[in-house]
């Protein structure tokens, strides 16, 4: 058994961990705890707790205000790890100023990526958005349609990335991304980033966005994209989507070509 003294003596160095980590101890307790909890009790997933949010307090056919609403949400509610306001507004930038007119979107999740990417397209560009799971891609075709973007401009595929970019070309109608945003699992990056070379889905000139690369974090990613000799590489620090004192970024990738 412990003696009091040997607790004593821990405890300055027990209170200081709790200081320090005190935010992502905040954000377990919203984005895990929370959820489950209000999961088991009303027997409605998050994501489509989320969505009723929406249908209440949204403008339907303005996808600003949808953002806007996702944002008071997450804020207020529960958390859902989306680009959110402060790194959407990077994205949002970017895709301005390259003004693409065939964009992938790794990532669906419940749609906030999805229509921060349409409401910036350029008259006559395409949107193609691939989610893994088909429960959060149900919730995000009907985020989609709420804030106004029909298949003309936004196709949503379900199915594993990896199963999904090498048909890109044949089956989905994509020859080459000008922009690409990876939001999916971290670990995928990397992985995906290859196979999208391997199909040859990136134009030249294309720009690839990647989220969360500093938390939870891609490092074999970032390593890759600054040494392989293909990408001009950035990586735009901010903090984590409704929680400012987490640092986060999104990485910015130039694809020059193959070498």
């Amino acid at each position: 058994m412990v003696s009091p003294a040997i607790a004593l003596a821990f405890l300055p160095f027990l209170v200081t961990l709790l200081i320090r980590y005190r935010h992502y101890l905040v954000l377990l307790y919203r984005a895990v705890l929370v959820s489950w909890l209000r999961d088991r009790l009303t027997g409605v997933p998050r994501e489509q707790r989320a969505f009723q949010y929406l249908l209440a307090h949204a403008i339907p056919g303005d996808p600003r205000h949808v953002l806007q609403t996702f944002d008071q949400w997450c804020y207020r509610c529960e958390h859902l790890s989306s680009v959110g306001p402060v790194k959407g507004r990077i994205v949002e930038r970017l895709l301005y100023e390259r003004a693409p007119l065939r964009v992938l979107e790794l990532g669906t999740y419940c749609g906030y990526g999805t229509v921060l990417l349409a409401q910036g397209l350029p008259p006559g560009a395409r949107l193609y958005t691939v989610e893994v799971d088909p429960r959060h891609a149900a919730v995000a075709e009907k985020v989609i349609r709420l804030a106004g973007f029909d298949e003309r401009t936004v196709e949503l595929i379900v199915g594993p990335s990896e199963e999904v970019i090498p048909r890109l070309r044949e089956k989905h109608g994509l020859p080459k991304a000008d922009f690409v945003f990876m939001d999916h699992w971290k670990r995928c990056y990397l992985r995906d980033l290859r196979l999208l070379e391997t199909h040859q889905l990136l134009a030249e000139g294309a720009t690839v966005l990647a989220d969360n690369v500093l938390f939870p974090g891609a490092p074999h990613f970032l390593q890759y994209a600054k040494t392989c000799g293909k990408y001009r590489c950035k990586v735009h620090r901010a903090s984590l989507e409704y929680f400012r004192a987490i640092p986060d970024g999104v990485a910015e990738l130039c694809y020059t070509g193959n070498r």
